[in-house]
């Protein structure tokens, strides 16, 4: 049975089609006038020839060469709350539902190893369950020093300027909120 095609995924192909005025059948017959391109040339010339962002063209070449939505978000939660991750279910839930309340554009997209939180489809934090020890909350805070628990993310992951560190559920607390929704209210 064919998954369905999930709302952030869908979310993407349509804001592509928005901007460029292109849909993926239109990429496909593009890209059949230039067939040796592989998956990262196929990136650069999107970007390039329509002025999408990396993830818009990634998105576009991915649906190039393998065709078809990716996995279900509930697949992605499943998988992303894992084994011992399991743990951090409940508490992202709950999370999830207190951030859902800054407003109607509010939801989540999981990927692969993280979930991005979106306003108007723009990022503005990420939750990453790490380990059975450790959930990790990233958000976008230019400007802002790091104090106490708000740390740099330095390499951690580059989408967000700031990291903060959950080892215990009593850790997602009204400051963590507080800085979530600073995030939130930054996006346009």
């Amino acid at each position: 049975m064919a998954e369905e095609v999930t709302s952030g995924y869908q979310s993407y192909i349509n804001n592509i089609t928005a901007k460029t005025g292109k849909t993926m059948d239109d990429f496909r017959a593009l890209y059949a006038k230039k067939p040796t391109m592989r998956h990262g040339e196929i990136i650069t010339w999107v970007k390039k020839e329509f002025g999408l962002g990396h993830g818009h063209a990634n998105l576009v070449a991915h649906e190039i060469l393998q065709p078809g939505p990716g996995k279900s978000d509930k697949l992605k939660l499943d998988e992303l709350f894992n084994g011992t991750k399991a743990v951090w279910r409940k508490p992202y839930e709950q999370l999830f539902a207190k951030v859902s309340q800054f407003g109607e554009d509010v939801s989540a997209d999981p990927t692969n190893s993280y979930i991005s939180l979106l306003k108007h489809e723009r990022k503005f934090a990420i939750v990453q369950p790490s380990s059975a020890d450790s959930m990790h909350i990233g958000v976008k805070l230019k400007g802002v020093e790091p104090e106490g628990r708000l740390e740099l993310s330095g390499t951690w992951n580059a989408m967000v300027t700031h990291r903060i560190r959950i080892t215990s559920t009593e850790h997602i607390d009204d400051q963590v909120l507080a800085w979530i929704r600073q995030s939130y209210d930054a996006v346009n």
